[in-house]
Formats: structure tokens, sequence, C-alpha cells
């Protein structure tokens, strides 16, 4: 995949040996206020994982056809200020969640943008080239789960297109179980 420009950043998929600056952004991500809500895994966690875990995690990203690509988002300086995961679900295979998965479909998973870089349209770009990776796998459509009570990412999504399924899937049991809702970008067969 190619590299897109847009105003003062440039985004493209990842590269394996990249695999510093990718935990480097999951730290940073997994700082931010609404991380709680917006990824299953905390900032002590991942703090802890393995250096070897972020190398494979990298190596699976970069590679033709591996089934997943991350994108990023990097600032003139070279920082890398956004980012988000592909990962095709085939048809007939069961979620993480265990539900089946109907089409063969994208799922975008680890979606942030450094706070001072919202608003600038970092997160269409970025969009654009995961859901463009999807579909040159033959994915059907894209989806994404997002925390019930995550209203400016639900807006973020919106906005780029994503509409809710009316698919909920639930994040544990009991009376303080806590929902994701299922966004969808479909494109006409």
């Amino acid at each position: 995949m190619t590299a897109t420009t847009s105003g003062d950043y440039v985004t493209r998929a990842i590269r394996a040996d990249e695999w510093e600056a990718v935990k480097r952004l999951r730290l940073v991500a997994l700082q931010d206020p609404v991380a709680g809500i917006a990824f299953l895994e905390t900032y002590e966690d991942a703090l802890a994982r393995p250096d070897s875990f972020y190398q494979e995690r990298a190596a699976r990203s970069a590679e033709e056809p591996s089934g997943a690509r991350q994108f990023i988002a990097k600032a003139a300086d070279g920082e890398w200020v956004g980012s988000l995961t592909v990962l095709v679900e085939e048809a007939g295979a069961t979620d993480w969640a265990g539900l089946p998965v109907e089409r063969r479909q994208g799922h975008v998973v680890g979606v942030f943008v450094r706070p001072e870089h919202r608003g600038r349209g970092i997160l269409k770009v970025l969009f654009d080239a995961g859901v463009a990776w999807a579909r040159e796998q033959g994915a059907e459509r894209v989806r994404l789960l997002v925390h019930e009570e995550n209203a400016r990412a639900q807006g973020a999504y919106r906005k780029a297109g994503f509409v809710p399924s009316g698919v909920i899937v639930p994040l544990g049991q009991g009376d303080e179980a806590e929902n994701e809702v299922e966004f969808v970008l479909e494109w006409p067969s």
C-alpha cells in the first residue's frame, strides 16, 4: 500500500521494523482519558508485555498476506499521531466475542488519534486507507465495535460513514455488564 498525504500528514501501512513506534503509540493511546472504554487492554498490561509481543504484532500487521494491516498517520516532524488496524474476518468463522461471521469483512480495531491532532481529518484518511485495504482483500463490508458510552468515538465513526447495525455485544456478565455497539460501513455489491 502506498502512502497518502493529507495536509501535513502522511498515512501508510506500518513496516515490521517499526515495532518500537507501534509500542510507543499504543502506550500513548492507553493513557487517553477514555482508554478504559475504548480499548480491551490496560496501560499496565501493555507496558508489561515483552518486546517480542510488539515485534510479532508489527510483523503480522505489515506482511502480505496476513489478514491484518495497521495504518498510521505521521506528522511532518515524523511523529506518529494516529493509528488504526483492520483485521479480515472470514465468513463462517466465529469472532472474538463468539458471534458468527456471516460474510468476509474487515474489522477495525485500535483506533486512536493523539488529542492535539484531533479535528484535522486524520481519522478520515486512516479510515479511507483501512477500508480501501479491506476492499482489496475482498471484504464485503467493514465493521467496528464501540462502547455504548463512548459518544465521542461514535460521533467520529458516524462522520466517517459508519452506522449502527443493531448488533449489541455484551462485555462481561451480571448487573454491571457493559455493551459495545457494532457500527458498519457497507458498499453496493
